[in-house]
């Protein structure tokens, strides 16, 4: 029976809907799996996302409360520069905790060993991967050791970055810098450094107090700088 235009239409439709029906079942059998594996995916990095962080956190509790111990022991000498906890913590991933473990070992070495101390400090101060201020101080305190064997060009050439009014170390390292200027007899050095540093309030109170007895000793005026009163 042949169709009308109608019913012809009415077909038509009838097949257009059941192929748009069967396309979205086909799309969703395909696509449907897809869809739930990245959601899956989604959820299970997200939950080692927070496993990771939470192990983190965990892991750098442990590792404070190693230093913690390391440090308490240390003040009744039962901590030794080759103390294995030192030796873990210099292991860490974490650059702080590898940085004290390292301090720390050069600090103790200084009981017993000055020269031993003066390696370990110096050898913080060479290594690039130590943070610049955990170098700076090991710096300073190297030389500190060593100073009397040291040319004193040579303590002036290593402090030089460091004694620089307004920086954090000008007060420990301009004092040995004008100290070696002392050795090498130039006062006239010296004594304009050894003012600056009586005068820096960021300065220890204890290096301003004898850098400005110094100064005084070379015939210095020490007295505070004026600052400008604020508008």
């Amino acid at each position: 029976m042949a169709l009308t235009p109608t019913d012809n239409e009415a077909f038509l439709r009838e097949v257009d809907e059941n192929l748009r029906r069967d396309q979205m079942v086909g799309l969703a059998k395909r696509w449907g799996v897809l869809a739930v594996a990245v959601v899956v995916l989604a959820l299970a990095a997200l939950g080692f996302f927070l496993w990771s962080r939470h192990r983190h956190a965990q892991a750098a509790g442990i590792e404070a409360e190693t230093l913690a111990a390391v440090l308490d022991d240390s003040q009744i000498g039962k901590a030794t520069p080759a103390d294995p906890r030192l030796g873990e913590l210099g292991r860490s991933s974490r650059d702080g905790y590898r940085a004290m473990s390292a301090m720390t070992a050069a600090a103790l070495a200084m009981r017993t060993n000055p020269l031993d101390a003066a390696k370990r400090y110096e050898a913080i101060a060479n290594d690039s991967a130590q943070p610049q201020p955990i170098r700076d101080l090991a710096i300073v305190r190297a030389t500190t050791i060593r100073f009397d064997t040291l040319p004193p060009q040579q303590v002036v050439d290593r402090l030089k970055p460091l004694s620089v009014a307004g920086g954090p170390w000008f007060g420990s390292a301009g004092e040995l810098t004008a100290a070696a200027y002392l050795k090498m007899n130039r006062r006239d050095l010296a004594a304009p450094l050894l003012v600056a540093i009586a005068r820096d309030e960021s300065a220890p109170p204890t290096i301003r107090s004898r850098a400005g007895s110094m100064a005084s000793a070379l015939g210095q005026s020490v007295t505070p700088a004026v600052t400008a009163p604020k508008e």
